[in-house]
C-alpha cells in the first residue's frame, strides 16, 4: 500500500539586486526590447549581488524554514546551471591538478550547516528548470519505499554567472532559491501525483523551437499526470503555472479547457522566472493568502532545458 506524502514549509531567497526590466535592457542583458517582456507581465527581476553565491541563495531558503526543517533523512539539492552544483574554485584546481577542487558539493555543506547529520544527500542537475519538481517525485518514491527516511528536504538553487543574458526562452530570470519539507507527516498539502517527460533530441533546441515545443509536451504531461492520479482536469482547482509569458499560459488554459482565471502565476511582475522556484513561490503566495481551500486539488508544471516536461498535482488538507 502506498504510503501518504505531504508537502509543506515553503521558502524562498531571491537576489539583492533588483531591477527593472528597463534597467536590464539599458545594461544589455536582454535579447528582446523591454516593452515586449512587461507586455508579457514582467516588471522587475533579482540579481545577484558581487559576492553573493547559489550557495548563499540555498542557506538563505532554507534558514526561512529552518524552525520546520525537523528530523530530515534526506537532502535533495537541485540545480540548473551544472556550474552551481560545485562551490570548489576552478582556480585552486589548476593550481593543484587535484579534482577533489571540482568536487566541492553544496548539499554536503548545506547538511552541516543546518546540523541535519542523519540526512543522506542526493544531487540532481540535469532537469533544468523542471528539477525542483522532479525533486518532489524522488522524495515521493524515496519515503514510500524507505519509510525510515521520514522527512525530505528539498531544494532548488542558482545564480547566473557574471555577464550573463538574464533571458532565456522569452523569459526574464532570476537569480534564487526555494524550498520545501516533504514528508509522511500530515501537512498543508498532500502529493497525489507527479510526471515528467524527457525529450532528449532537443537537448540543444533554440529559443524559438523550445516555445514551439511547449505547448505539446506540456499539454501531454499534464494529462499523463492526471492520469496518474485518476482525475480530470475538471477536478482541480488551481493551474499555479511558472512565471513565463502570461499570454502563454492563457493559451495553455484553453488547451487544456481550463479555466484561465485559475490558471495563475501571481508573483509573475515582481518575482520574474526563479529558475526552478516558481512553482513553489507561487503556491506560497497563494496559500499565505487563503485563496487554496481544504480539499482543492492543485496543479503545478514546470517546462525546462534538456528539454524537460514535469508536473506536480497537490491536494489541499
Amino acid at each position: 500500500m502506498n504510503r501518504e506524502v505531504f508537502v509543506d514549509h515553503i521558502g524562498y531567497a531571491l537576489g539583492e539586486v533588483t531591477r527593472t526590466v528597463e534597467e536590464t535592457g539599458s545594461r544589455g542583458d536582454l535579447l528582446s526590447q523591454p516593452d515586449v517582456l512587461r507586455e508579457a507581465g514582467f516588471c522587475v527581476h533579482h540579481v545577484s549581488g558581487p559576492r553573493q553565491t547559489a550557495y548563499d541563495f540555498a542557506r538563505q531558503a532554507v534558514q526561512t524554514v529552518e524552525r520546520e526543517l525537523g528530523n530530515v533523512g534526506a537532502i535533495i539539492y537541485s540545480t540548473c546551471i551544472p556550474a552551481n552544483a560545485n562551490i570548489g574554485r576552478a582556480d585552486a584546481y589548476l593550481e593543484s591538478r587535484d579534482v577533489k577542487n571540482l568536487m566541492d558539493f553544496p548539499a554536503s555543506h548545506l547538511q552541516s550547516d543546518f546540523g541535519l547529520d542523519r540526512a543522506i544527500v542526493i544531487g540532481l542537475s540535469q532537469q533544468a528548470c523542471t528539477g525542483l519538481l522532479g525533486s518532489l517525485r524522488l522524495a515521493q518514491a524515496l519515503l514510500r519505499s524507505e519509510p525510515e527516511t521520514e522527512r525530505v528536504l528539498c531544494l532548488t538553487s542558482d545564480r547566473f554567472p557574471e555577464g550573463a543574458l538574464y533571458e532565456q526562452s522569452y523569459n526574464l530570470i532570476s537569480d534564487g532559491a526555494a524550498a520545501c519539507v516533504v514528508s509522511l507527516a500530515p501537512a498543508s498539502f498532500r502529493l497525489l501525483a507527479a510526471h515528467g517527460i524527457t525529450n532528449g533530441a532537443l537537448a540543444q533546441a533554440s529559443d524559438d523551437e523550445t516555445a514551439g515545443s511547449f505547448f505539446a509536451y506540456t499539454h501531454r504531461v499534464i494529462q499523463e499526470t492526471l492520469a496518474k492520479a485518476g482525475l480530470q482536469i475538471s477536478d482541480v482547482a488551481w493551474f499555479v503555472a511558472q512565471n513565463m509569458n502570461r499570454k502563454a499560459t492563457d493559451i495553455l488554459a484553453r488547451l487544456l479547457k481550463f479555466d484561465p482565471g485559475r490558471a495563475v502565476s501571481p508573483t509573475l511582475p515582481e518575482v520574474a522566472h526563479v529558475i526552478s522556484g516558481d512553482n513553489l513561490i507561487n503556491l506560497k503566495y497563494l496559500a499565505e493568502r487563503g485563496q487554496i481551500q481544504g480539499g482543492e486539488r492543485v496543479l503545478l508544471c514546470m517546462a525546462g532545458y534538456g528539454l524537460n516536461w514535469q508536473c506536480v498535482i497537490l491536494e489541499k488538507t
